[in-house]
């Protein structure tokens, strides 16, 4: 399998990202315009939002290649996660996340570039791949994420 350059990897999850959007030439013409783009939730993914400053710690147990797209706000305090359709009543009970609910918008940057204040902790690749609410809920758990046995 061929690496991605950096270049192709963004370009990757700009379009998934802004193919997430019913208007998708939309969100690429306020990207040039470099400002956010909103997008709504509720298609291809919910949004699970947290505190910046108590969630950061949460992000880090959960391993790279299992956590989904992460954007960050440093000056609103604030980091949303992009978590299934179905994540809602799995992260209901969970301390420090609130689950946005069906067509809330995010504004959203593209994925390579930093836009007022907003930027992505772990980008989207194109892949389409989200975080399991079960493994951000056990990441918010005091003991925190941890790889089952058999898995290791």
């Amino acid at each position: 399998m061929a690496l991605l350059t950096f270049t192709q990897q963004y370009e990757a999850g700009d379009t998934w990202l802004a193919n997430c959007c019913p208007h998708p030439n939309l969100v690429r013409d306020v990207w040039d315009a470099k400002t956010l783009a909103p997008i709504p939730s509720g298609e291809e993914w919910l949004v699970a939002e947290a505190r910046l400053t108590s969630g950061y710690p949460k992000l880090v147990r959960i391993r790279a290649e299992q956590r989904g797209p992460v954007l960050a706000d440093q000056l609103m305090d604030a980091l949303w996660w992009l978590v299934p359709l179905d994540a809602a009543e799995e992260l209901a009970d969970v301390r420090g996340l609130v689950v946005k609910p069906a067509g809330w918008c995010l504004d959203c940057p593209p994925t390579g570039q930093q836009v007022e204040g907003r930027m992505w902790i772990t980008h989207p690749d194109g892949s389409g791949q989200l975080t399991d609410p079960v493994v951000l809920a056990a990441a918010f758990g005091p003991g925190g994420y941890r790889v089952p046995a058999e898995a290791s």
